[in-house]
């Protein structure tokens, strides 16, 4: 094909060549890859942020949670808009808009232009994610698409735990401002050459649910702004009640809003399909504790123990190995012990290893008191995430496989969001004050958290044996 946008037919015609579409496939993983390494990029940076910026522990959790919380909050309407305009066009906005936010932050003078900048992130990373998966899914065809999305997954599940290691160089190195920076060449790069490779489809003539984007974003934002509150002003203050009952409100008014609408943004009776529903509970509970134990850690290690930021990745790095292992060995056994053996094991290894932790002294060898009970917990963690999205896509007809995705995958940021939120509220005597307690604390709910889940998934997860091969796993 000799034609610089080819076209794209999913039914029939061609698709581009093989070396067109490889290097198409590698420029959107690279691209998700940045996304999702934006999740966690920044925890080992926050110290230096704190002293540059002047924030303070509110401050310092919602420069993790902005990003994820616009990430997951508008992440349907993103899909949704891939389908009215073209994944293409969606793709390409989405990235520009990414690249752009991500030079605004990296040039963050305060706290104001910080958190624009993060939201600004969050919103591109929404329109680019589901649009490139929607482009990968569609322009790959049969065991050459199982190998697609092999690539996308490991890709997107290095991401988070690559982000601690990258954002300790580069915070020890030229700065904090370059976690930020580091996007920018890699985007503009990747704009310059992508309109050339993305295939072009019509878009599908549908309706924009905006009042439902709006009003599950707010329930979103309300509810971890209660959250964070709760930390400053304690679990009965009113500035913390008011928005946990808003959020509440906010988000029975979505679900009303979506079962009377016809073109829905998120279609809630999918949550009667236990599948569906149990690897959205799945994906929350992992996600919260995998995002908060870089949290915690990050500042335990920066704050209490004075470690370097490169110092701190470098802990990290048996973790992030920890995961992918994880992650490796659970999507063997989803398809061989069931989904309920592996998810209830992997969150009782989880609470297993966070046992210790809620020990956690102030002094001694990190080596030989954080690290390994971390090591043990992300390597159930790691498992739980892949048998989330096999769970919830394994009984789902194809045309439907991308709307259970959606849903999964929102729970993943929005899980992020609250993961760090709750942990950091608990946490925070320990913040503010130099202290182990806090962190003890927190990692004791973490351990609670865990174990009461691994029982919830003994009634909830279907003793199902998927076939990992053929879903779709974004993160």
């Amino acid at each position: 094909m000799s034609h610089a946008h080819p076209v794209l037919h999913t039914e029939h015609g061609s698709a581009p060549p093989v070396p067109r579409r490889r290097l198409m496939l590698a420029l959107l993983c690279v691209a998700q890859f940045m996304l999702i390494l934006d999740v966690t990029v920044v925890n080992v940076a926050l110290p230096d942020m704190a002293a540059d910026l002047h924030l303070g522990r509110e401050s310092l959790t919602w420069v993790v949670t902005t990003y994820t919380l616009c990430f997951g909050g508008l992440m349907l309407l993103g899909g949704r808009l891939a389908d009215v305009f073209g994944a293409h066009r969606t793709a390409l906005a989405g990235l520009t808009v990414f690249t752009a936010a991500s030079l605004v932050t990296g040039l963050a003078t305060g706290a104001p232009m910080l958190m624009s900048g993060r939201a600004l992130q969050g919103i591109g990373a929404a329109l680019l994610s589901p649009a490139a998966l929607s482009i990968v899914t569609t322009t790959f065809h049969g065991p050459e698409r199982n190998k697609a999305l092999g690539v996308w997954a490991a890709l997107g599940g290095t991401g988070s735990a690559a982000g601690v290691l990258l954002g300790g160089a580069l915070t020890d190195g030229p700065g904090w401002q370059w976690v930020f920076f580091v996007n920018v060449p890699v985007g503009v790069v990747a704009l310059a050459v992508l309109p050339v490779l993305l295939p072009r489809r019509a878009p599908q003539p549908a309706r924009l649910d905006l009042p439902g984007a709006v009003l599950v974003t707010a329930g979103t934002a309300s509810l971890i702004y209660g959250l964070v509150r709760a930390g400053d002003v304690g679990w009965a203050g009113p500035t913390a009640v008011l928005p946990l009952l808003g959020a509440l409100v906010l988000y029975a008014g979505f679900a009303a809003m979506e079962r009377a609408n016809r073109a829905p943004l998120m279609d809630v009776r999918m949550f009667t399909r236990r599948p569906v529903l149990a690897g959205a509970f799945l994906m929350l509970v992992a996600t919260a504790l995998l995002i908060g134990y870089f949290f915690l850690g990050s500042v335990y290690l920066q704050h209490l123990r004075g470690y370097s930021p490169l110092e701190t990745g470098l802990v990290f790095l048996p973790v992030a190995v920890s995961t992918g292992i994880g992650a490796h060995l659970g999507s063997r056994l989803v398809g061989r012990i069931g989904s309920r053996t592996t998810a209830v094991a992997g969150l009782a290894l989880a609470a297993a290893g966070t046992v210790p932790l809620a020990w956690l002294p102030a002094d001694g060898s990190v080596y030989a008191g954080l690290l390994p009970g971390l090591v043990i917990a992300t390597l159930g963690i790691g498992a739980v995430f892949v048998t989330a999205t096999t769970t919830a896509l394994a009984l789902v007809v194809p045309e439907e496989a991308g709307l259970a995705s959606g849903v999964v995958n929102t729970f993943h940021e929005v899980g992020g969001s609250i993961g760090v939120a709750v942990l950091s509220t608990v946490a925070a005597s320990g913040i503010e004050h130099g202290t182990a307690d806090g962190f003890t604390n927190a990692f004791t709910l973490s351990a609670s958290v865990a174990a009461a889940s691994a029982l919830i998934a003994l009634v909830l997860v279907p003793h199902t044996k998927p076939q990992t091969a053929g879903g779709p796993h974004v993160h």
